[in-house]
């Protein structure tokens, strides 16, 4: 299982650091997609709200390429990766495969380190 978990996340890494990279460089030059996503492109990238998207994709990416701080990163990336999922479900079905590829590689990720997300799933705090 350590082996799965190294391997999961350097591909994380790799994907997210990849992906990251051309928010800010822009080097795949890659067509407006249709519809409701192309709607959806045109208006993250028109606020630079993209930006921020990238900054959550690079950053996790360079933790998990350095092992350091890896519970952060998972945290970090979660909410991109929901809002893949949630694209990819409501808008373009047909990356639907790699979505869910990412999930279980951050599962794969996760799962090692999980004892530091106990804390979150306390119902109550004591003071």
């Amino acid at each position: 299982m350590k082996i799965a978990s190294a391997i999961s996340r350097y591909l994380l890494a790799a994907l997210f650091l990849f992906s990251g990279s051309n928010i800010f460089l822009n080097f795949l030059h890659a067509p407006m997609p249709p519809g409701a996503l192309g709607q959806l492109s045109t208006a993250l990238m028109q606020s630079h709200y993209i930006y921020a998207v990238g900054l959550f994709q690079v950053v996790p990416a360079i933790l998990f390429l350095i092992n350091r701080y890896v519970p952060l990163g998972l945290t970090l990336l979660a909410p991109v990766i929901v809002n893949i999922c949630l694209v990819h479900i409501f808008m373009a079905p047909s990356g639907l495969p790699v979505a869910a590829i990412v999930v279980i590689l951050w599962i794969f990720t996760a799962f090692p380190v999980r004892s530091a997300f106990y804390p979150l799933l306390q119902q109550k705090v004591q003071n």
